[in-house]
Parts: structure tokens; C-alpha cells; sequence
């Protein structure tokens, strides 16, 4: 019934700290992290000409759509499509209190 590993005391981990060598940073002088982009958190321009295209490409235009397809936070996202719904560039065509599909006005 041997049990788990003794957990080390305080000095004891201190010793094993100061045996240890450092080691090296890299050049921007933090640990090697993943090349990985945070999504966005502002509004992108709603009034360039990218959008409405991408928006034509997309079947029904739902938040989560939109956010993967613009890069940004899903929360942006909703508030990127109320944006559009109120200058009338998309219509809300159905929807519950957590999903809205929205379409481009005919």
C-alpha cells in the first residue's frame, strides 16, 4: 500500500530550486507560448465594404458565424449584427433568447 509521493517541505523545495540551473529566456524575454491570436473584442469598421460580401457569402448570418468569420468574440459579434440590424443593412429573421438568425434585406 505504498500511497502517493511524499510531498517535499519548504527548505527541501528551496534546495532543489537553487540546484536546478535557470533556464534561458528568449528574446522577448517570456516562455515560448503557441503563435495563437486572441479574437477581438472591437466593433470592425461597419461601414467598410468587406463586410457586406462576407455577409452575402454566409447562408443565415448567426452570431456564432459571424465571429469565426470576422475574427472577433462572439459577444462583439451580436453586438456587430444589432449594429447592422438598426442601420437596416440586415433583418432579424428568427431566433430564441439565445440564438438570433438574422438575413440580408431583398
Amino acid at each position: 500500500m505504498g500511497g502517493g509521493k511524499k510531498k517535499l517541505t519548504l527548505k527541501q523545495m528551496e534546495k532543489t530550486q537553487k540546484k536546478q540551473p535557470k533556464k534561458k529566456e528568449t528574446k522577448t524575454g517570456s516562455k515560448s507560448t503557441p503563435d495563437t491570436k486572441a479574437a477581438g473584442t472591437t466593433l470592425p469598421d461597419l461601414k467598410s465594404e468587406k463586410i457586406i460580401p462576407k455577409l452575402k457569402k454566409m447562408g443565415a448570418i448567426t452570431p456564432y458565424g459571424t465571429a469565426s468569420r470576422f475574427d472577433v468574440r462572439l459577444s462583439t459579434a451580436r453586438e456587430m449584427l444589432k449594429e447592422l440590424e438598426r442601420q437596416g443593412t440586415i433583418e432579424y429573421v428568427s431566433g430564441s433568447k439565445n440564438l438570433k438568425i438574422y438575413k440580408l434585406p431583398d
